[in-house]
């Protein structure tokens, strides 16, 4: 039987629906959540307050199962409120969008799709009993166990391997790199071994595998672990890439990945794991999948298109607001994914805009920008643009370990707007 954890809420709702007396009441209330979770952690309070004032706490991971709450005042049983649909129905809190960790949101990705799915497990370096390097999956090994949440050894090729093994004799392995510069060590098992098999067998051979880890730069960690492998694993065919931003792009996607037949590459970010943002109800559903191969517009703008991919989707959306006060309006596109390329969206906004730029942490030669300014110019976007792509890259050197020069080296918000500016002759 499953253990039942409680866990103390506190805050702050509107009473909505229980006639004169109690519609225009606020009351402050008590309640224990239980859960039915062994995989859960520790025990938090978080308190909700009204609009207008700051929200305190984190958000739960999991949803609530039963909530018992002191009512009385409003005439509400106890009883009627024992799942949460119900409980969503009766009360209408002042709050629609939770906030979400990127941590969280893969964790709660993961969580749900070992539940849904028996042949999905997870295999990597810390994984199980340190709960993962970045602690994406605290709680999966209490709560699956040694079978499905699998500590490996110190040996990227030897457990990739093993992973695509694991998926061609028909299970759903997910793999973590600690780190994807560490993947170079098993690359031959993601290019020759995953992505070529169903090539290679006629399509007879599936090889549903997912490759997940931190990509790109992080800070203070040099040249050997700060490099974007979105352009090196977007070059091979036979592989899906992914690269999300928020929690709902980490969460989505990710549940798209394991329940697709392909080999997929996830490539998340270290320094957004920490990130929250707003998930909305239905980013919250457990059907909740994001579709692979489709960017989305972040930002809406008409005078240039800005195209970017994880971390640097929130410095393009930095840099739009700057320049909105100056009267220039931005179209921000979050690409999500990397390989297949969603150029109909890209192509759509340059059409409405006139003018491109392209954002990226990776190194500008042979990068996801430059391939991005190949399909331009090949494509029938190329005739409506009134200037000349513009592409915002990571400086062409191995990263330096000093801070300053670390800084100098990824593209940064002056930067953006600079070639913002550079474009549209300002």
């Amino acid at each position: 039987m499953d253990k039942i954890r409680n866990e103390q809420i506190r805050g702050t709702v509107k009473v909505e629906q229980f006639g004169d007396k109690a519609r225009e009441a606020r009351l402050r209330w008590f309640g224990r959540v239980l859960r039915r979770n062994r995989g859960y952690i520790g025990q938090r309070m978080l308190e909700m307050e009204l609009p207008g004032r700051r929200r305190r706490g984190r958000p739960q991971r999991r949803f609530m199962d039963v909530v018992k709450v002191d009512m009385e005042m409003v005439g509400v049983k106890v009883e009627e409120a024992v799942d949460r649909a119900r409980w969503r129905q009766m009360i209408h809190c002042d709050f629609q969008l939770l906030q979400v960790t990127v941590r969280d949101a893969l964790n709660q990705a993961m969580d749900e799709e070992l539940e849904r799915d028996e042949r999905v497990f997870l295999l990597g370096e810390e994984v199980a009993q340190y709960d993962g390097a970045y602690k994406v999956s605290r709680g999966l090994w209490k709560k699956y166990g040694d079978k499905r949440i699998i500590d490996t050894p110190i040996s990227e090729m030897g457990f990739a391997g093993i992973a695509v093994g694991a998926a061609m004799a028909g299970l759903r392995p997910i793999c973590e790199f600690m780190t994807f510069n560490f993947s170079m060590q098993a690359i031959d098992q993601v290019i020759n071994s995953a992505a070529k098999t169903c090539y290679m067998s006629a399509g007879l051979q599936a090889v549903p595998i997912v490759f997940r880890g931190p990509n790109g730069a992080s800070a203070g960690v040099a040249a050997q672990h700060s490099q974007c492998f979105a352009a090196w694993y977007g070059h091979c065919p036979g592989l899906k890439v992914v690269s999300p931003w928020n929690s709902e792009d980490a969460r989505g996607l990710l549940k798209s990945a394991i329940r697709d037949d392909n080999p997929v590459v996830v490539l998340e970010n270290e320094l957004m794991y920490g990130v929250a943002f707003e998930v909305s109800e239905q980013g919250l559903s457990k059907d909740f999948t994001i579709p692979i191969g489709k960017a989305k517009v972040e930002r809406p703008g008409n005078h240039v298109t800005l195209v970017s991919h994880s971390r640097m989707v929130g410095h393009c959306l930095d840099a739009a607001a700057v320049l909105a006060k100056e009267g220039i309006e931005c179209e921000v596109i979050n690409l999500r994914t990397i390989r297949p390329l969603d150029v109909e969206t890209i192509e759509a906004s340059v059409v409405k805009t006139n003018h491109l730029i392209t954002v990226e942490g990776g190194w500008p030669q042979f990068g996801v920008g430059a391939e991005i300014c190949a399909r331009i110019m090949e494509g029938p976007a190329f005739n409506y643009l009134d200037a000349p792509v513009i592409r915002v890259t990571g400086v062409d050197i191995p990263m330096p370990y000093a801070k300053i020069l670390e800084d100098n080296s990824t593209p940064q918000i002056k930067d953006i707007i600079f070639s913002v500016k550079k474009t549209l002759n300002m």
